[in-house]
C-alpha cells in the first residue's frame, strides 16, 4: 500500500549496484520495463527478479506489479526453476507504492475495481520466494517482502508501514502479515506511528530470518534458493503449503493439513527415492514426481 514516508521522498538514487551486462533477459519471458529478470545459481535453477525503478526508489506502480506477476508466472511454469529471489537496489528494496498513481483515486474506483487485488500474486506462488532486502522496505515495499516466504535483510535495511502519515492504512496485507510476524504490540506501534525498524530489530522480532552485509545479502539469498532447488520441487511445494497453513488455520486444522500432505508424499517417486537414498547412504536423485 502507499507508504513513502517523510524523508524518504527526498532520497535520490543515482543507479543500481548491478552494472551493465550483469543481467540476461529471461529467454522464455517477455521484455520488461520496470524489472530485470534472469536465472541465477550454478545450475541456473533460481529465478531472479530485481525491481528497477531506481530514481523512484523502486516505488511500486501498477505496471511494476503486473510485470512481477508475469515474471512469477514464467518461473512457476519453468520446470528448471526451484526457487525465486526478489530484490531491489542498495538504497531501496521498495520505498512504498507510487503515491502519484493513487493520489486522485476515488472510493468508488478502489472498491469497484478491487484496487491492489492483483498485488497478492507473490504470496500464491507454489515455488518458494525469497526477499533480499537492502535499504528502504516501507509500506508496499514491506508488504511485498512479507508476501515472500523468507526474508534476508542487509544490515542497513529499514522496515516500516508509514501509511498512517499519509492519511490511510496498509492495503496489501501490512496489518495482517506484520501482526503475524512480530506480534500485536510491535505491529500496532509500527502501523499507528509510522515508525521504522532496523534490520537488527526486524530479525529480533522474527520479521526476517537473517541479516547480512549489504553486498552479501543478494548472493546469500540466491545460495538459499539453490539449496532449496536441490530438493524435490513437488515436496517443497507441499512443505510450503503446510507452513503457510499454520498462519491461517487452528492448531488442530493445521495438524490435519500437515498429516494429509505428509501422507500424500508417500504417493510420490521422490519420497521413495529420498528414503531409499538415505538407507543406501547416497545422495538422492529427485525427479519432481
Amino acid at each position: 500500500m502507499a507508504a513513502l514516508c517523510r524523508g524518504v521522498l527526498r532520497v535520490a538514487v543515482h543507479g543500481c549496484r548491478y552494472g551493465p551486462g550483469m543481467f540476461r533477459e529471461f529467454s522464455s519471458g517477455p521484455s520488461y520495463q520496470y524489472i530485470l529478470v534472469e536465472r541465477r545459481g550454478q545450475s541456473q535453477n533460481v529465478g531472479f527478479i530485481q525491481l528497477n525503478r531506481p530514481k523512484a526508489l523502486n516505488a511500486l506502480c501498477d505496471g511494476l506489479m503486473t510485470e512481477i506477476n508475469q515474471a512469477l508466472d514464467s518461473f512457476e511454469l519453468d520446470p528448471q526453476i526451484g526457487a525465486i529471489v526478489i530484490t531491489g537496489g542498495e538504497k531501496a528494496f521498495a520505498a512504498g507504492a507510487d503515491i502519484k498513481e493513487m493520489q486522485n483515486r476515488t472510493f468508488q474506483e478502489c472498491y469497484g475495481g478491487s484496487f491492489l487485488s492483483h498485488w497478492n500474486r507473490v504470496s500464491t506462488v507454489k515455488k518458494p520466494v525469497i526477499a533480499a532486502v537492502n535499504g528502504f522496505a516501507l509500506g508496499g515495499g514491506c508488504e511485498l517482502a512479507m508476501m515472500c516466504d523468507i526474508i534476508y535483510a542487509g544490515e542497513k535495511a529499514q522496515f516500516g508501514q508509514p501509511e498512517i502519515l499519509l492519511g490511510t492504512i496498509p492495503g496489501a496485507g501490512g496489518t495482517q502479515r506484520l501482526t503475524r510476524a512480530v506480534g500485536k504490540s510491535m505491529a500496532m506501534e509500527m502501523v499507528l506511528t509510522g515508525d521504522r525498524i532496523s534490520a537488527q530489530e526486524a530479525k529480533a522480532a522474527g520479521l526476517v530470518s537473517k541479516v547480512y552485509p549489504v553486498d552479501k545479502v543478494v548472493d546469500e539469498a540466491v545460495t538459499c534458493g539453490e539449496k532449496i532447488a536441490k530438493n524435490s520441487k513437488l515436496i517443497v511445494s507441499m512443505a510450503k503449503e503446510a507452513v503457510n497453513g499454520a498462519f491461517e488455520l487452528s492448531l488442530s486444522e493445521g495438524n490435519r493439513l500437515e498429516k494429509r500432505l505428509f501422507h500424500s508424499t508417500f504417493a510420490t517417486d521422490d519420497r521413495k527415492e529420498g528414503m531409499t537414498a538415505f538407507v543406501e547412504k547416497r545422495k538422492a536423485n529427485f525427479v519432481d514426481q
